[in-house]
């Protein structure tokens, strides 16, 4: 018997189309061979200049000579990203390559067994009835590169570049800097005290948000769903408008409640002998009413989440509590609590890491503010995700702030995927399955 597969294999390596051509399948073989030689005619053109762009971020700086602005320059951000967008087109066409040897040598094995191949038209049949969805998701997936994972690496290389203030292309080229940023971050003084202190005050606060607000919409719907308690539909009502109000508004108006000067808070304060309390303009009544203000956002979301997960727990098993004897805490202790726990726990894990992330609350409530005076570009109440925001718009550090970026995503990485593996619920899935 002839070895149509391996013959087939070796033609598609050493050129796109040639196995389907020797397999007989004129039409597919024309659109390979077409493909084929329209990328090496794209990429010998752009490929070369793509990895140029990347490897030396430019040359040529928009430098006034004899008075005049060369024509040609290089603009360093620009051929990064062309560079990277060109990269990853180029992986396509690998991935490409690998399915059209992949294709004709199984094409050689069914010619082997059956002694024929399917034609072009029952090749579309096959892809539009199997392979269906594949396709829907083609145009998702080029959106997901383009919009996703391209940015993302962008980011990442440019904490490894000196993009800054006073490199800023075309007039300035920027440059690689390997691990510099890095270090600045945790070894250089004007850097690393900031850092270090904002780092601090991220954990801190990401932990008081995420308890208040997940313990706090506990304590709510357990009083909700109490036997006694009526206009239940009511109360749950109440309870969520703080979550249907636009966030935006809420704290702009949160921001003039707590206002140290003529806020109403004070001035209700005031009724009771209490003097003025600077709740934004003092380090430590800023940071507890931010982590407030969260609660009161935050409640509404666990609430609504933990009622749901209390009217999926057997009655049967309180009714055998009763016959034991076991009081409310008690009950609560061993069925309620572990079954809201086992169950919300990916929720916990995730309401943790966007705390981290919790722009909008800082930024709309306290603007990182009040200033902190032995910090760089920094405030009292910043956390890591705004101290970066000011790095880039306010003060160009792009490349320091995509290294901060860079140590955020690593943070909560390791912290999700950490406590995700740990907790019941994953386990028992994976036994499950």
């Amino acid at each position: 018997m002839q070895n149509y597969a391996r013959t087939a294999g070796i033609l598609s390596a050493v050129f796109m189309g040639l196995g389907q051509l020797y397999n007989r399948q004129i039409e597919k073989a024309l659109l390979f061979l077409c493909y084929n030689v329209f990328a090496w005619i794209m990429f010998s053109k752009y490929l070369p200049n793509a990895i140029w762009g990347i490897w030396t971020l430019g040359e040529h700086a928009r430098t006034m000579v004899k008075g005049k602005f060369p024509k040609e320059y290089d603009h360093s951000t620009n051929l990064l990203i062309i560079g990277l967008a060109v990269l990853i087109l180029f992986g396509f066409y690998l991935i490409s390559y690998i399915y059209n040897i992949k294709d004709a040598y199984e094409t050689g094995r069914e010619r082997e067994v059956y002694g024929s191949v399917k034609t072009f038209g029952q090749t579309i049949k096959n892809i539009l009835t199997y392979s269906f969805p594949f396709v829907l998701l083609t145009v998702p997936i080029i959106g997901v590169f383009i919009f996703t994972i391209l940015p993302l690496v962008f980011m990442i290389l440019l904490a490894f570049t000196n993009y800054d203030r006073n490199h800023i292309p075309p007039s300035k080229l920027v440059d690689w800097v390997g691990m510099d940023n890095f270090m600045n971050l945790v070894q250089l003084s004007t850097y690393s005290h900031t850092f270090y202190k904002i780092l601090l005050w991220t954990f801190i606060w990401a932990i008081a948000a995420t308890v208040t607000t997940y313990f706090g919409g506990m304590l709510v719907a357990l009083l909700i769903q109490q036997n006694g308690v009526r206009f239940k539909t009511f109360w749950r009502t109440l309870f969520i408008i703080p979550y249907a109000i636009p966030q935006l508004i809420s704290l702009l108006v949160m921001r003039n409640l707590f206002n140290g000067n003529f806020g109403p808070i004070n001035q209700y304060l005031a009724f009771f002998g209490i003097q003025n309390i600077d709740w934004l303009g003092d380090a430590f009544w800023a940071k507890m009413t931010v982590i407030f203000v969260n609660m009161w956002l935050g409640v509404p979301v666990s609430m609504v989440l933990i009622l749901g997960v209390l009217t999926t727990i057997p009655r049967d098993l309180y009714e055998a509590a009763d016959v034991d004897g076991a009081s409310d805490f008690q009950k609560f202790r061993a069925i309620t609590l572990p079954m809201i726990l086992f169950s919300t726990m990916p929720l916990l894990i995730m309401q943790f890491a966007g705390n981290i992330n919790n722009f909008n609350v800082i930024f709309l409530l306290t603007n990182g503010n009040p200033p902190c005076a032995d910090c760089q570009y920094a405030g009292e109440t910043d956390l890591l995700v705004t101290w970066l925001y000011k790095l880039t718009l306010d003060r160009q550090e792009y490349g320091l702030a995509s290294s901060v970026g860079i140590i955020i995503f690593i943070i909560i990485a390791t912290f999700s995927i950490w406590n995700y593996r740990r907790s019941k619920s994953f386990i028992e899935e994976d036994m499950i399955q």
